[in-house]
């Protein structure tokens, strides 16, 4: 019965106190929109259900219990109004009121008095149910959404039954008992099977993964840090989105600050990404030593001004051909701190601090240590939406090259700082190919985002978007956003 929480729990994705770096936040919109679709596919596939049996018992001439049993019970039709479903947060949850449905059933039926049996089929109609339940959402101690029953009534107006078969002489009053007593036996069996469904919805969160592998350096967290924050208007969910060293597992010396979330009504769901997240990734590719490479001649493009050969870098180093003459070259590019990420209005900054350490390739293959550089720079980038893909440009902000030391005595840097920077460009150029190409956004199960906006704000991103449930996985389709 409560559709409107199965669809807004299946659109998500789902301790301790800290800010979250990640936000959902779910919008009235989104919450009716789940509602009406959930309730159009129920529509769509109740026909032909068959139910589980239901057993009941009434009594007859105020002394004998008479039990039955109807089994194999299928929903021949279903009259199923879309229910009235709205954010509580009296019960940090929501309310779900279901008012006047109707269901033609048909199956077997069955009573057992003593050792008397009997049994046939049945028609029958069940007019005027109403449905009320409240449900709370919590986090468990594995940061897992949780789903618990507040509240349920329920009530039936009449039923309808049509007996056939079976032995009449034998229980003469069965079908006037049973027409008054199987309204009430459904009535009080509607929430104990809605508190059901909310118990098997609970175990189903309990076994979402919220810790996940992003490749073999990495995992991210992305359990819930806080309770769930509901307001009359919107349902907010705070992530840790924290990324982490797989091998050591080490937090970063810095914490994730607070931030809002802006709450805006014409889309369904925004989802905030602190830089935290961000910083945290990199943060753990540093201390993996991902940002470590080796640069040789064979990577150079051929028409480049440098190359890495010793006798080939007297314009940029004079002495070195003179005393390493002839010797291919290496560089080793590392990362001398950790690279941070800086989100601002609309642009993303990265700022970078290496080093570049070069060694002559002996005849033997031994390495002879040349010189060390230090390489400072800046990178901003615009990020925005096309369709459903996320694109962006980055272009460079700042560049330098200082001499650390050296093993050839000293040298101006300013010829090889100039050629670093076409190099840096060059990669520039490719890593823009692919942003311009875009990123395809991510899916959410039986749903895809439609309509989305990405903003930049000082401290975190945000996307504001719509979803449409796919009709190809048995669900109905997209409404349009309001403006």
């Amino acid at each position: 019965m409560l559709l409107s929480v199965a669809a807004v729990l299946l659109l998500l994705s789902c301790t301790s106190g800290e800010n979250p770096a990640i936000q959902v936040l779910l919008t009235n919109k989104g919450l009716q929109y789940g509602k009406h679709a959930g309730t159009d596919w129920i529509q769509r596939n109740l026909e032909g259900v068959t139910l589980p049996d239901f057993s009941g018992h009434f009594t007859w001439l105020h002394l004998f219990k008479i039990g039955f049993t109807l089994t194999g019970t299928r929903i021949k039709k279903c009259d199923l109004p879309e229910p009235s479903t709205e954010f509580y947060p009296d019960s940090t949850g929501f309310k779900t009121s279901l008012s006047g449905l109707s269901v033609a059933l048909s199956g077997e039926w069955s009573t057992s008095f003593m050792r008397l049996r009997d049994g046939g089929t049945f028609d029958m109609a069940v007019f005027g149910v109403d449905v009320t339940s409240v449900v709370k959402l919590g986090t468990d101690a594995g940061g897992h959404l949780s789903v618990t029953s507040v509240s349920c009534d329920a009530r039936v107006v009449r039923v309808d039954v049509n007996i056939r078969g079976g032995t009449r002489r034998t229980f003469p009053y069965f079908v006037r008992e049973f027409r008054s007593g199987i309204r009430r036996q459904i009535e009080i069996g509607i929430c104990p099977h809605v508190k059901e469904y909310i118990g098997n919805l609970e175990q189903h969160l309990e076994a979402i993964n919220v810790f996940f592998d992003v490749d073999q350096a990495l995992s991210l967290d992305l359990a819930l840090t806080t309770l769930p924050v509901v307001s009359v208007s919107s349902l907010n969910l705070g992530l840790k989105g924290e990324f982490y060293n797989i091998k050591t597992h080490a937090e970063p010396p810095f914490e994730a600050p607070s931030f809002t979330v802006p709450e805006q009504q014409g889309y369904m769901f925004s989802v905030g990404l602190s830089d935290f997240t961000v910083n945290s990734a990199l943060y753990g590719y540093y201390s993996a030593g991902v940002f470590r490479t080796l640069i040789n001649d064979s990577v150079i493009p051929p028409g480049f001004p440098l190359h890495l050969n010793t006798s080939l870098m007297g314009p940029y180093i004079p002495q070195l051909p003179k005393m390493f003459p002839g010797l291919l070259m290496n560089l080793r590019v590392s990362a001398t701190e950790v690279p941070v990420s800086s989100f601002q209005p609309d642009s993303v900054k990265l700022s970078f601090h290496g080093a570049v350490e070069a060694f002559a390739i002996q005849p033997n293959a031994t390495e002879t240590p040349l010189f060390e550089l230090s390489v400072v720079s800046n990178f901003s980038s615009k990020v925005w939406t096309a369709g459903e893909r996320v694109k962006g440009s980055a272009s460079m902000d700042n560049f330098t090259l200082t001499l650390v030391g050296s093993n050839v005595g000293p040298f101006k840097t300013d010829a090889l700082e100039k050629v670093a920077r076409i190099g840096v460009e060059m990669v520039l150029a490719k890593v823009n190919e692919t942003l311009g190409e875009g990123i395809l956004l991510p899916g959410l199960g039986y749903a895809q985002l439609v309509d989305s906006v990405l903003k930049v704000h000082e401290g975190f991103v945000v996307l504001l978007s719509d979803a449409e449930v796919l009709t190809d996985r048995g669900f109905s389709s997209h409404t349009d956003r309001a403006e």
